[in-house]
């Protein structure tokens, strides 16, 4: 753990309290409203030395730390993306301060492109496995041997059997599906997503794998879900942009809502 990581985690324990936190969630485009419903406390992260500058509109870069179903919560309220700085390793920091203040779990969320008829738009997807189409690894220029993670069940099967019964319990249609992450910022072709779908993808996006590696590099169990904002390109009449994204995501977002807060549950 780096000495910046420890420095941050006592500051924001200075302002929120020493209880530890137990699970820690991070949100993707258009899904801010939840740290909204967090009973506690939010940071900026500008006010938090060497956190990343989630500049995506979209994000809110709060880190907000409370109760959320009884549950005490650090939620991140924005990412840095690599295709903003060119680093796969820009959430490093961040996911070291939640292990710090004492997390066990991360659960991340993002907004996804589908390649299946069966999960239009407004349906959510829990993450079985993610392919890393785009090559990058967070954590590229690590001096230890701890560099070498395994990636067997990087979706821990025992919070993505509880994120399901959370959806059954709430009547949510949630299939499990493969992530693969595009390095973005621009869009992916046709012809792109034609070859993801034959390695195996069943949605397409630009985060949360640098995460899940992170998480797995540094101990956390580690779960996600996609809010799926559109098809993928070249599967429907749909114009993608990221404004399409935001508009689109509150679709999913309500339904994300309900399985997350009725994991929590389960935990409090």
């Amino acid at each position: 753990m780096s000495k910046n990581a420890e420095t941050v985690a006592a500051q924001i324990k200075d302002a929120v309290g020493a209880d530890p936190v137990s699970v820690g969630l991070i949100l993707g485009s258009g899904l801010g409203h939840i740290a909204e419903a967090v009973d506690g406390i939010a940071i900026a992260y500008d006010n938090l030395p060497g956190f990343p500058h989630a500049g995506v509109s979209g994000h809110n870069p709060k880190l907000v730390i409370g109760d959320l179903e009884g549950v005490r919560v650090a939620v991140f309220g924005g990412r840095s993306h690599y295709y903003e700085s060119g680093r796969a390793d820009a959430m490093r920091l961040p996911l070291e301060v939640l292990k710090e203040l004492g997390a066990d779990t991360m659960i991340a969320t993002n907004a996804a492109g589908s390649m299946r008829p069966d999960m239009p738009t407004g349906s959510i997807m829990c993450l079985s496995d993610h392919i890393n189409f785009s090559g990058l690894n967070p954590l590229i220029g690590e001096p230890t041997d701890a560099r070498f993670v395994p990636m067997k069940d990087a979706y821990d099967p025992e919070i993505r059997d509880a994120l399901h019964q959370a959806a059954k319990d709430a009547d949510i249609d949630m299939p499990n599906g493969v992530y693969a992450w595009y390095s973005g910022p621009s869009f992916e072709t046709p012809a792109e997503i034609r070859a993801i779908a034959m390695l195996g993808a069943d949605a397409v996006g630009m985060s949360t794998v640098p995460e899940v590696i992170l998480a797995r590099f540094l101990g956390l169990k580690a779960a996600a879900i996609s809010t799926i904002t559109n098809m993928a390109a070249g599967l429907s009449d749909e114009s993608i942009s990221h404004e399409h994204t935001k508009a689109r995501a509150p679709i999913g977002a309500a339904k994300l809502e309900k399985v997350l807060r009725g994991f929590l549950r389960t935990k409090s």
